[in-house]
């Protein structure tokens, strides 16, 4: 398994052109930022998304969809050292995210790379949102992979292989980061309707770890909470 780096935040917001024919459906969820925009898709959330997504998190769940496998390579002779890693971590900005902006671009706000499997080579999870020129629209964190083995086709864009949280679950990502293969973020998000979108007033720090070839979500006690 190759080192994964240092605990990494990143933070600088890159642009991304949302890509044609996006499968995903448009959300309700609220944008808790400074205020809505009523032309934004995912500017109402559902408190129960929250609740329910809070209940869950209660416990270490597993369920995340796992990494799909590499093609097929064949066996190295057992005598041969092991061939070097060369490959490079997946452009945050090249994937095609299954977030659907209508006319805005998708904006990665942050990424970190690192050998999340161990399988020697590294991925790349990013939060991705809608871009907005007001209030904070929900999150989605994404795992990216390279297109294949042999990615260095020309042209060939990094695929999503897994989905730890979506944008229409109304929630945004304070925090992300990346130590020892395992990703931490701090999930911001509203108790009900009542709650003004630019104060969010629930908090909760997760972690997704590779554990028998899927991701496992846990969920970090709550303040105070004994």
């Amino acid at each position: 398994m190759l080192a994964t780096p240092d605990a990494t935040t990143l933070t600088g917001v890159i642009r991304v052109q949302p890509s044609a024919g996006s499968a995903s459906a448009p959300s309700s969820s609220a944008a808790p930022g400074a205020g809505p925009d009523a032309g934004l898709p995912h500017t109402r959330t559902r408190w129960a998304h929250w609740i329910a997504t809070a209940l869950a998190l209660t416990a270490v769940v597993g369920g995340s969809v796992a990494l799909q496998p590499s093609d097929a390579t064949a066996t190295p002779d057992r005598g041969a050292p092991p061939p070097a890693r060369t490959a490079s971590a997946p452009d945050a900005r090249a994937a095609a995210y299954p977030v659907d902006c209508g006319r805005a671009s998708v904006d990665v706000v942050q990424h970190a790379s690192g050998d999340l499997d161990g399988d020697g080579r590294p991925e790349t999870v990013a939060v991705v949102r809608c871009h907005s020129e007001l209030g904070t629209p929900p999150s989605g964190i994404y795992v990216i992979a390279p297109a294949s083995n042999s990615a260095g086709k020309h042209g060939a864009k990094p695929r999503v292989v897994s989905t730890f949280l979506k944008p229409t679950e109304g929630m945004s990502v304070q925090r992300l980061t990346l130590r020892d293969a395992t990703v931490s973020a701090t999930l911001l998000g509203y108790s009900s309707q009542q709650v003004p979108r630019c104060c969010p007033d629930l908090e909760r720090n997760v972690n997704w770890r590779w554990q028998e070839d899927k991701f496992v979500l846990k969920a970090m006690p709550l303040p105070g909470s004994v």
